[in-house]
């Protein structure tokens, strides 16, 4: 090649604008790894934000055509590992049952922690609450009439109280006793609307703690103020909750061998002891009529009735024309429907237990856990033949109580409980993804702006 083409190509490659490739190469590389960044933060964030409806809090309930409102599941199944709390967002609303035991869920690492479940009042939207000690639904934790609220024990020896846990709201309540020195206190019974709560208190009468006296008392929520109506060295025992009148002017609750009978206003209105193998049929006690159920168990069976009795008198006015329910330690009744069917829970015993429990003394043992291996929830129609299986509940549901709200409907909803982890394990794992993509992300980004040895241009000529 000539002196003078060679100048005139070096000329030429001159003129040509230069193009910056490896400028261009970085800052691409850059950008694209901006991108992948922000899309991975996308996507943990959209993982995070997934309603933990879908994510194991429990599907609806598929209701009957046309049906709404609350209604009594016809099955009830176990919470989820880390299912929400009572008052975790979003709020579950008014519930139709809660249930206790010790199956899987319902206790902790010792059998002592007492975790109660909560279903719902309209779909499976599942809630749990730990009292931290066993505490059975329907007698020692009570839902209010209108499933907006759960009333557990709390508090200490030295400073016991009832919380009152709202799940409409998420807030807790606590009602301190209304018993100077007492060192339990214990709910035993809504006021029909839900006003005021009847609590039972255990105080020790000596130094050495040998004794005790048991006071009921009916608390006004709005105020705090206490009507005592009962103290006695006597425990309550099967028998309670109290049971009100649809108009809270009268309840009744049930004292060793008796029954008593007293107004709101603590006045003392009768009493009367009641027949062998007997005793108050619960919380639903009161008939339309005004007569009083008591649930009796024929001799020598595991078959259990419902019977009327004259609340003024005790007289016996003959056993109710419903089903009897065979094969239970005893039976509890819960209300009654608008079709007049009565609705109760029935005890099914542990295959270690006794068969029958004979005797007043053995009253209170008919429903404690070790005796129990499951709960159901029965219809007793007038003129059945049977009873009518409502609500079933895995073994080990041992315990159970359903507001007053959903037995007027006198409804039942096909129940489709949640499976899987509850709500809290999704929030714990979509934090953590969202902390691992954080560390991912931050890494990406200073790989991309880390310095890179690059050539100086080429030498000309």
């Amino acid at each position: 090649m000539s002196v003078r083409l060679r100048e005139a190509l070096r000329d030429a490659a001159a003129e040509v604008p230069a193009y910056p490739v490896h400028e261009r190469a970085v800052r691409t590389a850059r950008r694209t790894r901006r991108r992948t960044a922000a899309a991975v933060a996308a996507v943990l964030v959209l993982v995070a934000l997934v309603p933990v409806a879908v994510r194991g809090d429990g599907r609806p309930g598929i209701a009957p055509a046309g049906a709404g409102g609350p209604a009594l599941p016809d099955r009830i199944g176990l919470p989820g590992f880390g299912a929400l709390h009572a008052t975790d967002r979003p709020r579950l609303g008014p519930a139709s049952v809660v249930f206790s035991g010790q199956a899987r869920g319902l206790t902790g690492l010792i059998d002592e922690d007492g975790t109660v479940g909560i279903v719902g009042a309209e779909a499976d939207r599942y809630r749990t609450w730990t009292v931290g000690f066993e505490a059975p639904a329907g007698e020692q934790v009570l839902l209010s009439p209108d499933g907006r609220r759960i009333a557990v024990p709390g508090g200490s020896s030295e400073h016991p109280r009832i919380d009152l846990v709202d799940l409409v709201d998420g807030t807790v309540r606590r009602l301190p006793s209304p018993r100077q020195g007492s060192t339990l206190t214990e709910p035993a019974g809504w006021a029909p609307d839900g006003t005021a709560l009847v609590v039972r208190d255990t105080t020790p009468t000596n130094p050495e703690g040998s004794a005790y006296a048991n006071t009921l008392s009916l608390v006004r929520l709005d105020t705090g103020r206490a009507v005592r109506l009962l103290e006695t060295d006597q425990l309550p025992i099967f028998g309670a909750p109290v049971a009100f009148t649809a108009d809270g002017s009268r309840l009744a609750f049930q004292v060793g061998d008796k029954v008593l009978v007293a107004g709101a206003d603590g006045h003392s209105i009768t009493s009367f002891p009641l027949p062998p193998e007997s005793g108050l049929a619960g919380k639903g006690a009161w008939l339309p009529d005004g007569t009083l159920a008591l649930v009796s168990r024929d001799p020598d069976t595991t078959r259990w009735r419902l019977r009327r009795v004259d609340p003024a008198t005790g007289r016996d006015l003959g056993v109710l024309a419903l089903p009897a329910v065979d094969g239970v330690t005893t039976i509890r009744l819960l209300g009654w429907w608008p079709d007049g069917s009565a609705l109760v829970v029935g005890y099914r015993p542990d295959p270690h237990a006794p068969v029958r429990f004979d005797g007043p003394v053995d009253m209170d043992q008919r429903t404690v856990y070790p005796n129990v291996q499951t709960v159901r929830v029965l219809g007793l129609t007038p003129g059945a033949a049977a009873p009518n299986t409502l609500l079933t509940a895995p073994d080990q549901v041992l315990a159970i109580d359903v507001a007053d709200a959903v037995v007027r409907a006198g409804r039942v909803r096909a129940a489709d409980p949640p499976a899987g982890p509850g709500g809290r394990f999704w929030w714990a794992a979509g934090a953590a993804a969202l902390v691992l993509g954080g560390l991912l992300a931050r890494r990406l980004l200073r790989r991309g702006r880390a310095p890179r040895l690059t050539r100086g241009p080429a030498p000309r000529g």
